[in-house]
């Protein structure tokens, strides 16, 4: 009777008002969640292959080559229209799927690549890498496209159900690590049709914020100093050591950080000391991190930088470059947006742990020495205002997109608090039922705000609205990556060269193993270390 009752419905709906009526008549945006979430469990199996996946091939910034490949075939097997190259990034890539016409662009994005010397064994909690020395997953940047992937493909299937309008548009934050992917892909375009951009990262618990966090934006830039070599004991004086110019501008800079704002943070490393002891160093190159909170004071700090620079290659009559490897803005995210996504947030709650993913949690930390050993989150972390004066801290080039068109950040519960971040044992647990849980968690989350992007014209009307009135009132977007600027994308080739034929035979099988650690042979949880065996003389 149901049926009959909607069939004549229908007719009644194309009698008065024509086919169009039908093609509209979605159902209410909370059926619409539910449906969704039903869709993202379906493909719970998906999540934890792509996770898995991605956590394997180890890639480090610019070199996310099996990575992005494996993105691509999936979404394009799926129907995406894929766009490779992007940017100028042979490892960038956007894939868009369109319903209709006249909806919304809703885009998806999360980070790919992994940490130097971060390899480590999933699911064992003490250092145990599977290839001494190789990169890993040492943030958690295998995760979030599982994410993305699993609730794009739930809500295009609602869409087509439903006649829902719009396009899924889903990218890589390419080389995050080194914050030098995101502003080329502002540079260049592709933001410019969004309405709203969903980011996710890896965390500890489910979570959202509005307005400026705490953290910095940066200038990621080096210094190359040219001198002249020489035989450094038969003839030194003939020679001028670009190295001496390095050192001397990282004593200047050390020696100005003191009367600095407390506030910035600046780093650096030698990225070239010149070849070997006996040749005095014709090339030497410095390269600095200047981060800062607003982005008159990182062009600031960029300023004194070049000063500084200048200075050392006059002391030592060298002459010096200087190239831009990246930058992030200070992210400022959507209130509007924000707000919707924690409601979402709310409903779908954090996972349920078992117990003995509590107690591996809580040896992880115990042997990571976290000041707190209380395993996994429990309670959702609540949406509070922004703080009036932000805490200096880390960056992320998210801020770049941020300024361009609304844009929140979702964080998952994928990893266990308290750890050090950019380390080894933040990959302990990134191919563990934990970040299988986190994963399926936020795909629902990001399915249902993407549901209410795609229907609710009044929000995406508001989050136009702050961006417009409150964000950018007084404040713009400076950019300082320029029109003949590109990506540094050799940068880790050559590690990537040294350790992938070796990494390339550990790569996850999801045809013949249900799990990563399935592959590997890992009981989870390990919590003790088993003690070892001799031959007992």
């Amino acid at each position: 009777m149901k049926g009959q009752r909607s069939a004549v419905l229908a007719l009644a709906l194309v009698l008065s008002f024509g086919p169009a009526a039908v093609a509209f008549a979605a159902p209410p945006v909370k059926t619409l969640k539910s449906q969704s979430v039903e869709e993202v469990e379906a493909r719970a199996k998906l999540a934890q292959e792509i996770n898995d996946s991605l956590f394997s091939f180890s890639e480090l910034a610019f070199q996310e080559h099996e990575t992005a490949k494996y993105l691509t075939d999936i979404l394009e097997k799926e129907g995406f229209a894929i766009q490779r190259n992007v940017a100028g990034l042979p490892t960038g890539w956007v894939a868009t799927w369109t319903n209709g016409t006249g909806g919304p662009v809703i885009a998806l994005g999360s980070d790919i690549d992994g940490i130097p010397k971060a390899n480590q064994k999933p699911g064992i909690p003490w250092r145990e890498p599977l290839v001494a020395g190789a990169p890993g997953h040492g943030e958690g940047h295998n995760s979030g496209q599982a994410v993305n992937i699993v609730a794009a493909l739930a809500v295009r299937d609602l869409m087509k159900r439903h006649n829902i309008a719009g396009t899924l548009l889903l990218w890589p934050g390419v080389a995050e690590e080194l914050v030098a992917g995101k502003a080329f892909m502002v540079r260049d375009g592709v933001f410019k049709d969004v309405d709203a951009v969903l980011f996710t990262h890896v965390g500890s618990n489910l979570e959202t914020a509005w307005g400026q966090p705490s953290g910095t934006g940066l200038v990621s830039v080096e210094y190359t100093f040219r001198g002249e070599s020489a035989h450094s004991a038969a003839a030194p004086w003939r020679g001028r050591s670009a190295l001496d110019a390095v050192e001397l501008m990282n004593m200047g800079w050390n020696m100005r950080r003191e009367h600095l704002r407390p506030e910035q943070r600046s780093h650096y490393v030698i990225s070239d000391g010149g070849d070997q002891p006996n040749v005095v160093p014709s090339v030497a190159s410095v390269w600095y991190f200047f981060r800062e909170q607003d982005f008159k004071r990182i062009q600031n700090s960029f300023d004194i930088g070049n000063v500084i620079a200048e200075a050392a290659a006059k002391m030592t009559d060298t002459a010096v470059t200087r190239r831009i490897i990246g930058t992030a803005a200070p992210r400022h995210f959507n209130r509007p947006i924000a707000e919707a996504a924690y409601a979402n947030i709310q409903a779908v709650g954090l996972p349920k742990w078992t117990p003995e993913e509590q107690a591996f949690a809580k040896v992880v930390q115990k042997n990571a020495k976290a000041e707190k050993q209380e395993g996994l989150s429990v309670e959702l972390k609540k949406l509070e205002p922004p703080v009036e004066e932000p805490k200096s801290g880390g960056s992320d080039d998210i801020g770049d997109v941020s300024w361009t068109v609304p844009t929140i950040t979702i964080r998952y519960p994928s990893n266990i608090p308290d750890l050090p971040g950019h380390n080894w044992t933040d990959a302990i647990a990134m191919a563990t039922p934990i970040a299988h849980k986190g994963v399926v968690a936020g795909a629902k989350v990001i399915a249902m705000t993407t549901l209410d992007l795609l229907v609710d014209a009044n929000l995406r009307k508001s989050a136009r609205d702050y961006f417009t009135d409150v964000q950018t009132k007084d404040q713009k977007y400076l950019p300082v990556i320029g029109s003949a600027d590109k990506p540094a994308i050799e940068i880790n080739a050559d590690i990537m060269a040294r350790y992938k034929p070796e990494l390339s035979k550990y790569y996850y099988d999801p045809v013949r193993y249900p799990t990563y650690l399935d592959q590997l042979g890992i009981q989870f949880p390990m919590l003790e270390e088993p003690m070892e065996t001799g031959d007992g003389e």
